[in-house]
């Protein structure tokens, strides 16, 4: 894996959890805990490949419904 790969994923993961934190009325670092605690950041890079071709409101979505399945209550 290349520096700029690296980095598209880095900021990928990034946009994701702002755009979780913004949806769900929660500040970064709660986000970033949460799908931290709940399998979803991990989901975001086992994923990448796949998740990143989708909207960022489908990650979104999919992450709610993931964690959710984790035993996240968001």
């Amino acid at each position: 894996m290349d520096k700029k790969e690296i980095f598209d994923i880095i900021e990928y993961v990034v946009t994701c959890v702002g755009a979780f934190a913004q949806r769900y009325q929660l500040s970064n670092s709660q986000a970033y805990a949460y799908l931290r605690r709940f399998a979803g950041i991990d989901f975001l890079l086992d994923c990448y490949a796949a998740e990143h071709t989708l909207s960022i409101d489908d990650a979104v979505s999919d992450l709610r419904i993931l964690c959710n399945k984790k035993g996240g209550k968001i």
